[in-house]
């Protein structure tokens, strides 16, 4: 039956979408001062891929989005909605259009979704809340970044880090609801641990008159400050999200956190006494993708056969913002 509160959800398809071209390790050290050993102990990545001039955004996420349209067996005209969570569009006006038109989803309104890392976590609740009203039946969200646009490639705190990907998950109105919870949250005043900031030069229009033109900087982070926050914080808002779930840690089959540091994720694990194990990681072969990383993610385990029907998935999404969150869905209809 459907919930009294509205209707049910359910994640019915997954795709993701990655660049051909890898640079590991071993190349970045051609670059700058650094060495897979020294990367690899302190973020457990060991390569990630990056997009090519001729890449655009839309060609990743609208790949991953048609693998999971596939996979859910659904048209692209039975879309109602298309969410992209990305920091870094094609086109700073938005990019979710270009998909719709690309996907031919004649139905579907689109637009875009900026919450960084947390991208994705904060799409999977604005789509839900479009479902569980009886608004929309069924809504494409996905995550993509190609933050190697906007690395420093320069600084060995930084461009060590990210990678180029898309991922893609349909949510459907669904009779047996399996979103089950989730706590999403923000704090403005650590914002500048991490940011891709405008900087601006004043342009004189007329005498009196100045208007300020520039353009994105490339990004920078207070690697220590990131790492703190979230070890802290994203354990709690799981905790948050499961409560509002009426779930345990014990019935949790898989975590899938935001992929930005293998020791975030240990830590996280271990403060939830969710065995490794049950632990999804990905991030030693793509980096961190940003908003990209929890979709592209599943979409592996789910295609490797780890993620089986009906398992029961603690995501979270942390960074810039700052920003961070946590669902508890079970996978499919």
């Amino acid at each position: 039956m459907l919930q009294q509160s509205g209707f049910g959800i359910a994640i019915t398809g997954s795709g993701s979408c990655t660049p051909q071209v890898s640079l590991d390790n071993n190349g970045l050290s051609q670059i700058v001062e650094t060495s897979d050993e020294w990367i690899g102990t302190r973020t457990g990545i060991r390569s990630r891929k990056l997009a090519n001039h001729a890449m655009s955004l839309c060609d990743l996420a609208t790949e991953a989005a048609q693998n999971a349209i596939a996979m859910a067996e659904i048209l692209p005209t039975d879309i109602d909605l298309i969410i992209l969570a990305t920091s870094s569009p094609d086109d700073l006006f938005g990019s979710a259009g270009q998909i719709q038109y690309r996907l031919g989803a004649t139905r579907a309104v689109a637009f875009d979704l900026t919450a960084a890392c947390s991208g994705f976590v904060f799409g999977l609740v604005t789509a839900s809340q479009f479902i569980r009203t009886g608004v929309y039946q069924n809504v494409l969200l996905i995550g993509a970044d190609i933050l190697s646009r906007w690395v420093n490639w320069s600084d060995r705190g930084t461009c060590i880090l990210f990678g180029d990907g898309a991922g893609a998950v349909v949510l459907q109105a669904s009779e047996t609801d399996r979103f089950l919870g989730f706590e999403i949250r923000s704090d403005g005043t650590q914002n500048s641990s991490l940011n891709l900031a405008y900087q601006g030069e004043s342009k004189e229009l007329i005498d009196g008159v100045s208007i300020g033109q520039g353009g994105f900087q490339p990004i920078t982070m207070n690697g220590q400050e990131i790492y703190r926050f979230a070890v802290r914080k994203v354990p709690e808002v799981i905790e948050k999200a499961m409560f509002r779930a009426n779930i345990s840690a014990e019935k949790i089959d898989w975590l899938l956190l935001h992929q930005a540091n293998q020791r975030i994720l240990d830590a996280v694990s271990q403060r939830l006494n969710i065995p490794p194990e049950k632990v999804i990681s990905n991030l030693a072969n793509y980096g961190n993708t940003s908003a990209a990383s929890i979709p592209l993610a599943l979409d592996e385990a789910v295609r490797q056969g780890k993620v089986k029907l009906g398992d029961t998935i603690a995501a979270a999404g942390f960074g810039a913002g700052l920003s961070w969150g946590a669902v508890i869905f079970q996978w499919g209809s």
